[in-house]
């Protein structure tokens, strides 16, 4: 296994500044494309976007090909949506609405083998399609994370119990769906602040990495005062439309000769 993607895991607990994106647009041209850009990892939302199986496994093929480390936000916490991107070849999960300590058992039995966890198949791209040991391939799960997003007030209530679980890897603090739970109509507030800081506190007392979605990297530079080491900056749609907006707007800035 070729070091970036299997030595993302060692880098994210380890607590080093990683940078990365969620991507929206089910096409492989994107996935290329952001390989070279210098992010660490990049995670397909297949919860918000139009990721079906067939354009998940397609750009996971890619992004492993290229081991270029790709996680998927599952659209649930059901054991066959996390099972489906694992085998597909994701590097880890994104599982969204963990708001109890039961559900992140659930959620780390379903990310990780076991008994009652999940389902071994040695024909699976993960597992190098029934080229490799059993044996290797279990070994190869020490590589891969799962990660809780805590996105309502009632996950920031159990969140020291949930990053207490074993087999969850890292939290990650959902600011807009939590603004949105306490009554906000916009992304900020001392309540948001308060809950990232326990999140925060929660997932170092346990020793968890600590990730979050912001709008650019001063967003992250600020919310590291809470602990936070691994962020997911805007998407590939908000980078295109900056773009797209500068050039227009460079164009109909020059005057006439």
């Amino acid at each position: 296994m070729s070091t970036r993607t299997a030595g993302l895991k060692a880098r994210m607990m380890a607590g080093e500044l990683l940078s990365s994106t969620f991507v929206k647009t089910p096409d492989v041209s994107l996935i290329e494309v952001l390989a070279q850009t210098g992010l660490d990892f990049i995670c397909l939302d297949a919860e918000h976007a139009p990721f079906g199986r067939r354009e998940m496994d397609t750009c996971l093929a890619v992004a492993r090909a290229l081991d270029f480390p790709t996680f998927v936000r599952v659209p649930s916490a059901e054991p066959h949506a996390i099972l489906a991107a694992l085998d597909a070849g994701a590097v880890g999960v994104v599982v969204p609405h963990v708001d109890s300590v039961a559900k992140a058992e659930a959620v780390a039995a379903a990310g990780h083998f076991g008994r009652g966890g999940r389902g071994y198949a040695g024909s699976t791209r993960w597992a190098g399609f029934a080229s490799r040991a059993m044996s290797d391939v279990l070994e190869q799960d020490a590589e891969t994370i799962v990660i809780a997003q805590i996105e309502e007030p009632e996950g920031v209530d159990a969140v020291e119990g949930i990053a207490a679980v074993d087999g969850i890897d890292a939290l990650f603090a959902g600011p807009a769906d939590l603004s949105v739970g306490y009554g906000l109509t916009a992304v900020g507030g001392p309540e948001l602040e308060a809950a990232l800081a326990r999140i925060g506190a929660a997932a170092k007392a346990k020793g968890k990495a600590y990730v979050s979605w912001v709008p650019d990297a001063a967003k992250a530079e600020e919310w590291t005062a809470h602990g936070m080491t691994v962020f997911l900056m805007a998407s590939e749609h908000s980078w295109m439309r900056a773009g797209a907006v500068a050039a227009a707007s460079g164009i109909k800035a020059i005057k006439p000769r």
